[in-house]
């Protein structure tokens, strides 16, 4: 047989017919980014049901020169789960592996395989006892090793951090088809490098993320979530510092929202309403909570700092929601917002970050700059002021063509934006990764060392540079696959 033919009969005899496709139309789904702007081909996509069968694949790509993309959920905001157009490469698909392998109460622990449904985990845990403190609007689809690779953030970062700071534990396999079993979650471990922070953040261009141990922490007692109405950036973030300086082990949530994504979301999400009467310039979306019974009760805590803010004047006005499902809708306005901007036209989307002291002053001064010198652009930033990151969104003029726009547009908009970012300090990439949405900007606006040890680090773990290539690391002219 052709050496093409040869290797795809030896993936689909380690995974079974179950495991293997090189159907165009079971693949289609599977080939096209979640923002539709990248779509590749493939020559097989491989699911394997097991560690030792996703083993057995990376051998086989390995020895044949084949790239392999790892893909979870296919929910990521950066292209970085999608193919090239050559149709050479393979999907290595981790939706199979899908089982909670241990729960671990007594020590606030979960181990699960990578294909691990984000929300699925959350109702596992909820059953027992414990949560998983992270969470996003797309939880119905994220996988767990998803959430590794891209080192996954959402609205909870402010108390428990990103997944960087909530994996205890990684199992991979390497390009040469080897597993790294490092699952065991040591308090202590002075052996060298902390490996497992290599494939946190990783996107797959490492190795595949095959299981993960997860910190926990106990379920809730109960929660109490506001809505508040400021009339400023400076004003969201000087009632950020007066909350966080008073409650800062149970302020679990702290979103800011401009009116005209609230009136985006109002026009176009089905179920939405306003939370409060009237018109203000931004609000704030703020939950504390308490997740140990003998604990002051959040509602109290809320309506006295509440209270408190008003007669200093850092909120124009304020809601709580009166029960679990209001709770719910107010989140729902919150996790709403793309979806309904994506209804609302054609923007060019910028996961950013920059120090939480700054954010205010970058959203006021780099919004009229962007729009002075794009007439017709609107600016809609929202997200999380309480870690420094918010979604800087530049809508487009009315009346434009949607994908010429983006096209041309983000060849001028986004290297401004990104400019004015790092002039501010901060990160082109807050928490949705590089993927190859970002990858020249990040060689463009990268020092050379940094550059210089993400390629040498890539290089001597996939020399080869089988493990999603393209993505995440600009490889040197001279180096494979640059």
């Amino acid at each position: 047989m052709p050496d093409t033919a040869k290797w795809l009969e030896q993936m689909r005899s380690a995974v079974g017919a179950k495991g293997f496709t090189t159907t165009v139309e079971d693949m289609v789904p599977w080939l096209t980014d979640w923002r539709g702007r990248y779509t590749g081909a493939a020559a097989a996509m491989v699911s394997p049901a097991s560690t030792e069968e996703t083993a057995a694949i990376v051998r086989i790509a390995n020895e044949n020169a084949v790239s392999i993309v790892p893909q979870g959920g296919n929910s990521g905001m950066v292209g970085g789960a999608t193919p090239d157009t050559s149709g050479q490469s393979i999907i290595l698909s981790l939706r199979r592996m899908n089982q909670i392998r241990a729960i671990r109460s007594d020590d606030q622990l979960v181990v699960c395989d990578a294909g691990v449904i984000l929300q699925n985990l959350h109702e596992a845990l909820a059953a027992d006892g414990q949560r998983f403190p992270l969470t996003l609007g797309g939880k119905g689809s994220a996988t767990v090793g998803g959430l590794v690779s891209t080192n996954a953030g959402g609205t909870q970062v402010l108390r428990h951090g990103t997944m960087r700071s909530l994996v205890a534990g990684i199992e991979a396999v390497l390009p040469d088809g080897s597993i790294y079993e490092g699952l065991s979650a040591l308090k202590k471990d002075n052996r060298g490098y902390d490996l497992k922070q290599l494939f946190i953040g990783g996107e797959g261009t490492l190795g595949i993320v095959t299981a993960a141990t997860l910190k926990t922490v106990p379920a809730l007692v109960d929660r109490c979530v506001a809505w508040v109405a400021v009339g400023s950036t400076d004003a969201a973030y000087q009632l950020f510092r007066f909350l966080n300086g008073r409650v800062p082990q149970s302020l679990e949530g702290f979103e800011i929202i401009p009116q005209t994504c609230l009136e985006s979301v109002l026009r176009h999400i089905s179920g939405t309403r306003p939370p409060l009467a009237g018109g203000h310039p931004w609000h704030v979306l703020v939950e504390i909570v308490r997740d140990q019974p003998d604990t002051p009760d959040p509602k109290s805590i809320m309506e006295h700092l509440l209270a408190d803010a008003l007669e200093r004047s850092l909120i124009e006005d304020a809601t709580l929601a009166a029960s679990e499902q209001q709770a719910e809708d107010f989140w729902k306005i919150r996790e709403s917002i793309a979806e309904a901007e994506r209804a609302n036209g054609p923007a060019l989307q910028h996961d950013i970050s920059v120090p939480v002291h700054g954010m205010a002053r970058f959203i006021d001064e780099a919004s009229p700059v962007i729009e002075a010198k794009f007439p017709g652009t609107k600016v809609a930033a929202f997200g999380h002021m309480g870690d420094g990151n918010v979604h800087f969104h530049v809508k487009a003029p009315e009346g434009v063509e949607a994908q010429q726009w983006m096209r041309e547009s983000a060849k001028q908009i986004t290297p401004l934006v990104h400019d004015l970012v790092i002039a501010a300090g901060g990160s082109i990439s807050a928490e949705h990764g590089i993927g190859q949405n970002k990858r020249a900007e990040l060689e463009r606006l990268s020092s050379g060392a940094r550059l210089s040890m993400l390629r040498a680090i890539k290089m001597a773990i996939d020399p080869g540079n089988i493990m999603n290539p393209g993505k995440l690391v600009p490889l040197a002219s001279g180096q494979s696959g640059s």
